[in-house]
This record gives C-alpha cells, sequence and structure tokens, in this order.
C-alpha cells in the first residue's frame, strides 16, 4: 500500500533539489522538470524494485527517461532514493561533474540510459523490454517522455514496434504538461489526440492527473494486470509545477532563476535557500 504523505514529502524534496541545482548552475530546464517531479517521486518511492546498494540488481525495474532535459528531476530521484547523496547534484553543469545537462549511465549509479535525443530515450526503452521478454525476466521497464518529444518519428516507430512484440512488461508515462521549448504545443506541432493516437497503435492507454500521486499509483498498479500490449500512461501536467510565476509558462523551459527568483522558488515550495 502506498504512503503518500512520504511520497508527497519525496516530491517536494525533488523539486526543491531542482531548484537549489539549476539556480547553482546558472542553467539548465526547470520546467519540465518540475512537472515530472511527481511521476518521479511516485516511480521510486512507491513502484519500482530498485536497491540503491546494488544498482545493477539483475531483477531490477529499469526507468529510462526520455526527455533527458529534465535531468535534474531524475538526480533528484536518485540521490533521494539513496544511490548517492543528493548534496552531489548541486555541482549541476560544472566542470567536471558527472551531474550534466543530460543524464550518463556510464558516470550515475541508477541511471539506466544515456538521454537528450528525443525520442531515442523510448525506443532504447522498447529494447530493453524486447531484452526482457527474451531473457523471461519478471520486472519491467518504465520510461518517462515529453508532449513536445511525441513529434518525433522515431517515437511512433518505437511505439509500432513495442505493440507488435506484445512487450506488456512497458509502461511509458508521458509529462503532458502542454508546453515545448518554442511555446504550445497546439501552436508548434498539434500532438493531440495523443490517446487515440497510442490506442491506435495497439497501446493501453490510460489518463491521470500528473500530481496526484493516489491516482498515479492506482494506474501504475493498473498497469500490471495489462497483458499482451504495453501501457502508455498518459499524466496531466503543469509545466513549473509548484512555483508559481514558473507555472505554465514556456519561457521557463529552458531558464535558471536568479537569487531573488530562487528564494521564492523555495519558500513556495515549503523550503529555505
Amino acid at each position: 500500500m502506498i504512503n503518500v504523505d512520504d511520497v508527497k514529502k519525496a516530491a517536494a524534496d525533488i523539486r526543491m533539489d531542482i531548484i537549489k541545482a539549476i539556480s547553482a548552475a546558472g542553467s539548465g530546464h526547470p520546467g519540465g522538470s518540475l512537472s515530472a517531479a511527481d511521476i518521479l517521486a511516485t516511480l521510486y518511492f512507491y513502484k519500482m524494485n530498485v536497491n540503491p546498494a546494488d544498482p545493477k540488481m539483475e531483477s531490477r525495474d529499469k526507468f529510462v527517461l526520455s526527455k533527458g532535459h529534465a535531468a535534474p528531476a531524475l538526480y533528484a530521484a536518485l540521490g533521494r532514493r539513496g544511490f548517492f547523496d543528493v548534496n552531489e547534484m548541486y555541482s549541476l553543469r560544472k566542470i567536471g561533474s558527472v551531474f550534466q545537462g543530460h543524464p550518463d549511465m556510464k558516470k550515475i549509479p541508477g541511471v539506466e540510459m544515456s538521454t537528450g535525443s528525443l525520442g531515442q530515450g523510448f525506443s532504447t526503452a522498447v529494447g530493453m523490454a524486447l531484452a526482457g521478454k527474451l531473457d523471461g525476466r519478471k520486472s519491467k521497464v518504465y520510461v518517462l517522455l515529453g508532449d513536445g518529444e511525441i513529434q518525433e518519428g522515431i517515437v511512433w516507430e518505437a511505439a509500432m514496434s513495442a505493440a507488435h512484440y506484445k512487450l506488456d512488461n512497458l509502461v511509458a508515462i508521458l509529462d503532458n504538461n502542454g508546453l515545448q521549448i518554442d511555446g504550445r504545443n497546439d501552436d508548434v506541432m498539434q500532438v493531440e489526440p495523443i490517446y487515440e493516437k497510442f490506442e491506435s497503435f495497439g497501446w493501453e492507454v490510460m489518463e491521470a492527473d500528473g500530481h496526484d500521486i493516489e491516482e498515479l499509483a492506482e494506474k501504475l498498479d493498473e498497469a500490471d494486470d495489462i497483458e499482451g500490449k504495453p501501457v502508455m500512461i498518459i499524466a496531466r501536467t503543469v509545466k513549473g509545477k509548484g512555483v508559481s510565476f514558473m507555472e505554465d509558462e514556456a519561457g521557463w523551459h529552458g531558464k535558471a532563476p536568479n537569487a531573488e527568483q530562487t528564494a521564492q522558488a523555495l519558500e513556495e515550495l515549503g523550503g529555505e535557500e
């Protein structure tokens, strides 16, 4: 059973880590990192079978951050889960730091795939799930995409393959915040109807409030019972969630807050600078 308070606390900590790290770096992607915080908290503090003491445990579930620019959210989740000292991620984007602007699987414990080029993480997750099927593993592969990311053709090739091979060990989650670097998805390149598109590709499709921990947990549990097809959970989110001046603002896709903004953001998130 999920302990909602614990997961909410993890999500709040993740959000504060995101702001602190990006502010210290002077660059990064706060908007899409903040929108994904509740999803990552639910995965790492409720759903996924992982072991920080043994990151390569054979029976582990795997997570791929296909929207690799949201790396601060992943670093915070891994750090809070115990894969490393979370304070280390405050070296984000600094010369010599392993915590680069996009995740590196060879340098950071718990990172399953180096991602950044949109769509490739999703494709890799499909490959991981297929390998898991061939090896007879019972574990799951989870992958998080951005909604602007599904404008990439490689996403739909992977989606077609996942359905063809009946990868019911694959659960994709779409961080559907409606915005991308150049503005609203609707203005840049229409992505709707998302539900019908994935359904027509042979996926089991679900929808959830991406900031409702209990609903996310419920949908992730439901995904365990789906057989013969991959699962897509469309999580409706708010870009910049938790910070008033960042919420639903495309301008905060890839911009660091200044000192005053950082102080306000941390105060709103319940912490101190």
